[in-house]
């Protein structure tokens, strides 16, 4: 079953259920008030009964008294003569009887009262509340085919009166409401049903475009695939936004890659070819005096590791997996001093002034002394012999490496973290133009940024800004800012 169907059912099944349940309220709320009603009829019909005695002769010898006569105890010489009881009801405006009655003795004996021919059937409970052992009570009865509701109550010791009246009108009610409610029950599934499978369709219509969309890039690669239908706030519409942004990235990524690989191409197909050429060159049997052969070889040889760097640098580049396979928590100072000392071990006709505050930072080892060696390598390249590099690191995480070489132009310094990019005045100098492309994916990839000024006074000046974890504010550590000695 599909999801479409299985929502639609759901759906109806939903609707099907909140219906019955209250055609079911309804009907019972409604019979309940009708029965009340009724309930409160017979009371008033109870409150306005009368019970009166009239006097008749003592029977005759050998006749039984009528059933309509509850004698009273046998008078005896001199007393009262016997009465008769009557149960008299209230009767309509119109002159109709308001319900059934009659008197209920605590033997069992019944008295109809004037007019009525009908016997109301009288219980164990009835001839108890006659003699006062319980209270009065409502009960329904079948009596000649007709349906009763029946109030019996005392009206004085010995007796109780039970008024009755028809349920007829009411059952007549209650069936054709329990039809019109059945029908409308019917009526609202089958409603349910076909609202259903259109809300359905409307419901799962995003997830059908985003599942054809996700079939047509598996089957075309085609990443430039999106699904449309405008920014929505609910969950269909944040998990179409997430596919697209999805899309997106992997369309980046993927371009990225083919651009690396072009660039890479491009970058590898010149020392290449200058090897292959020297190599050929120096192949050639006596052809080349011993000085020229040396001055090759050791072109070959830098050229070699010219291109292992590039190597390298590509492979960094290529590792977009995440921060690094270790991640911990760094004393970034200590991180930049110690790359600083490697730095000036390898340049040493350049000096570096350092003033570094205590910092913490989450994140990988190797890869941020690969970003801080590429921008003291970059500023080491640029600074004329003797110059002076200034590395400066604040306790927010941000680090400044400062020059003091022919400085950037600011056309370029937008484009200066751009893979292989190189300036004009860079061409000619070695290098792949991967360093500072580097350093920005080290700094996006921890959650910091790059940034190229050109300061006052010339030179460069780079900012590599990480984001702290703590500072370390109660921690002081003298700084040797001289030309030599430039450590914290």
């Amino acid at each position: 079953m599909s999801f479409r169907r299985r929502l639609a059912l759901v759906s109806a099944a939903a609707v099907a259920a909140a219906v019955a349940a209250a055609s079911l309220i309804v009907f019972f709320v409604v019979r309940d008030q009708l029965r009340d009603e009724i309930d409160g009829s017979l009371t008033e019909l109870a409150r306005g009964a009368s019970v009166t005695g009239i006097p008749v002769p003592a029977p005759r010898h050998g006749l039984a008294p009528r059933r309509a006569t509850i004698p009273l105890p046998n008078p005896r010489d001199g007393q009262r003569p016997r009465q008769r009881v009557a149960l008299a009801l209230p009767q309509t405006p119109l002159g109709i009887p308001a319900g059934y009655g009659q008197l209920v003795g605590a033997d069992g004996r019944v008295l109809p009262a004037r007019g009525e021919t009908v016997s109301l059937p009288v219980s164990a409970a009835a001839r108890k509340v006659a003699s006062g052992a319980r209270g009065a009570f409502f009960e329904d009865a079948e009596v000649a085919g007709t349906h009763l509701r029946i109030l019996t109550t005392q009206v004085e010791p010995g007796r109780a009166v039970q008024v009755a009246r028809s349920m007829e009108d009411v059952d007549t009610t209650l069936r054709q409401l329990a039809l019109v409610l059945g029908l409308v029950s019917l009526g609202g599934v089958a409603l349910a049903a076909v609202l259903g499978r259109a809300v359905s369709r409307a419901a799962v219509a995003p997830v059908v475009r985003l599942t054809e969309a996700a079939e047509h890039v598996a089957r075309t690669r085609d990443l430039g695939r999106r699904i449309g239908g405008g920014p929505r706030a609910d969950e269909l519409g944040r998990l179409a936004a997430s596919f697209n942004a999805m899309l997106e990235e992997l369309e980046r990524a993927i371009g990225a890659q083919r651009q690396l690989v072009v660039d890479a191409s491009h970058e590898l197909r010149t020392p290449l070819t200058s090897l292959r050429t020297n190599i050929e060159v120096l192949s050639r049997p006596n052809g080349l005096r011993q000085h020229d052969r040396q001055r090759l070889l050791h072109d070959v040889t830098g050229q070699l590791e010219e291109l292992g760097v590039l190597v390298g640098n590509l492979v960094d580049l290529a590792r977009d997996e995440g921060p690094g396979d270790v991640e911990e928590e760094l004393r970034l100072d200590r991180l930049v001093s110690e790359t600083v000392e490697r730095c000036r071990r390898n340049a040493r006709d350049r000096s570096f002034v350092t003033r570094l505050e205590p910092c913490i930072v989450h994140g990988s080892r190797e890869r941020l002394e690969s970003a801080v060696g590429n921008l003291l390598d970059n500023a080491a390249k640029w600074s004329p012999r003797g110059g002076e590099i200034e590395v400066s690191l604040s306790r927010g995480g941000e680090l400044t490496v400062r020059d003091h070489g022919p400085g950037i132009d600011p056309v370029d310094a937008p484009q200066v973290f751009d893979r292989f990019y190189r300036a004009t005045s860079a061409r000619g100098m070695p290098g792949s133009g991967l360093g500072l492309a580097i350093v920005r994916q080290v700094a996006e990839l921890h959650g910091g940024s790059v940034a190229a000024e050109v300061p006052p006074g010339g030179g460069a000046l780079l900012r590599l800004r990480l984001p702290a974890t703590r500072s370390l504010e109660h921690v002081t550590e003298p700084d040797e800012a001289t030309a030599g000695l430039g450590t914290s």
